[in-house]
């Protein structure tokens, strides 16, 4: 992790997030903060809060990862090495969204999960987050949003461990942690 933020690519990404967090303008991130292309909304409602709102209610951090589709820089996320027992919740509206007993180290600087809570087998139809095609980035990707309130949590990959081979690879401050048994 230090070897990393202390690459001249390191360096230069985390001061560059850092200072588009504080102004609260991430439109030229490393000039690679791009539009998330999506297949359409998959939920019928709109988001519970404008932007006005939701910049009150998080941090600029928050605000820019949950709203603006933005990432937070690897292997600084306060979860990343969590390892109590209990419920990751949606910063935003609080829905329940992974278990800790589905969270593992996959080494990418992000916490992940092999399964969003209330999962059935392959059936995601009782929890609390849903998947859309991202196409930023020059690539497709399967973005993973908040079911309730659309907030973008992360991506999901089809590299992790069995038996579904899942990675969630999801920001924490995308998260709020409640202790506890999951």
């Amino acid at each position: 992790m230090a070897l990393l933020l202390r690459s001249p690519w390191g360096l230069r990404f985390r001061e560059a997030f850092l200072q588009a967090v504080r102004s609260r303008s991430v439109s030229g991130v490393l000039g690679v903060r791009a539009k998330h292309g999506d297949a359409g909304s998959i939920t019928k409602h709109e988001p519970s809060h404008a932007k006005s709102e939701w910049r009150k209610k998080l941090t600029p951090e928050q605000f820019y990862v949950t709203r603006e589709k933005g990432t937070e820089p690897p292997f600084s996320g306060i979860y990343l090495n969590n390892r109590e027992s209990g419920m990751y919740h949606c910063v935003c509206c609080d829905s329940p969204l992974f278990s800790s007993e589905k969270k593992y180290c996959s080494g990418t600087g992000w916490p992940s999960f092999s399964e969003a809570h209330g999962t059935s087998g392959s059936d995601e139809s009782n929890t609390g987050i849903l998947r859309r095609a991202d196409t930023s980035l020059g690539s497709v990707r399967t973005e993973v949003v908040c079911k309730q309130c659309e907030a973008h949590l992360g991506h999901v990959f089809p590299d992790g461990p069995g038996p579904t081979g899942q990675r969630f690879c999801i920001n924490s401050v995308a998260l709020k942690f409640k202790p506890g048994k999951p």
